[in-house]
């Protein structure tokens, strides 16, 4: 099993993100058949077996083995990955584009460049799966506690600063052999776990 997989067709993608079905992936990162499955998710086992074909047909889950019981066989299946991503790459006609209209500090252009980040992550994880290799990635993740938003400038001005630095000293556009990588620095406003409503005016609150 792959520890993530990465959807990229559309048609896939829907039958995922279907909330029956999303539940049965979550369900089979262990080993599982309709049998199994029914009375966990309330469903009969003809229901189940239903959802279960199109997971497969779509390459979501694979058999594991089968199971004779008197007249019947159970197909014991499980998910072919622990966890799944949907890459924006399935929707490419709504996904954001980050060359247009770039603007660093423009919360849209932010979310642009982190769909582009997971299409661009998640192909190269299934190229790498397919290849048995494992793809070069450094990530930093933290937070920070700003005094005021007159804070908060600084220190993006001096993140940038370091930063154009950095790529100034390390970037070598001649370099023989060498292979072009992608930065993504990004900042927002923490979001609590339980809370799914929009920005408070201090989330919006221009930076400059």
């Amino acid at each position: 099993m792959q520890q993530t997989a990465v959807i990229s067709d559309p048609a896939v993608a829907a039958v995922a993100l279907d909330p029956v079905r999303a539940r049965m992936l979550r369900a089979l990162t262990e080993p599982g058949s309709a049998t199994t499955l029914a009375p966990v998710l309330g469903l009969s086992r003809q229901n189940v077996n239903h959802h279960l074909r199109a997971l497969e047909s779509h390459g979501l889950v694979q058999l594991v083995e089968e199971r004779r019981r008197g007249n019947m066989t159970e197909r014991v299946m499980q998910a072919v990955a622990g966890a799944f991503v949907v890459s924006p790459q399935a929707w490419a006609l709504l996904a954001p584009d980050p060359d247009r209209s770039p603007d660093r500090l423009s919360a849209q252009w932010l979310l642009a460049l982190g769909a582009r980040l997971v299409r661009d992550v998640g192909n190269l994880i299934t190229g790498a799966d397919r290849a048995g290799q494992r793809v070069a990635t450094f990530a930093v993740d933290g937070e920070i506690r700003f005094a005021s938003p007159e804070r908060r400038a600084e220190f993006t001005r001096e993140l940038a600063d370091a930063v154009a630095g950095l790529v100034a000293r390390y970037h070598d556009e001649n370099a023989e052999g060498g292979r072009p990588h992608r930065l993504v620095v990004g900042l927002h406003p923490t979001v609590a776990a339980a809370d799914t409503t929009a920005g408070t005016p201090t989330d919006t609150e221009d930076p400059r």
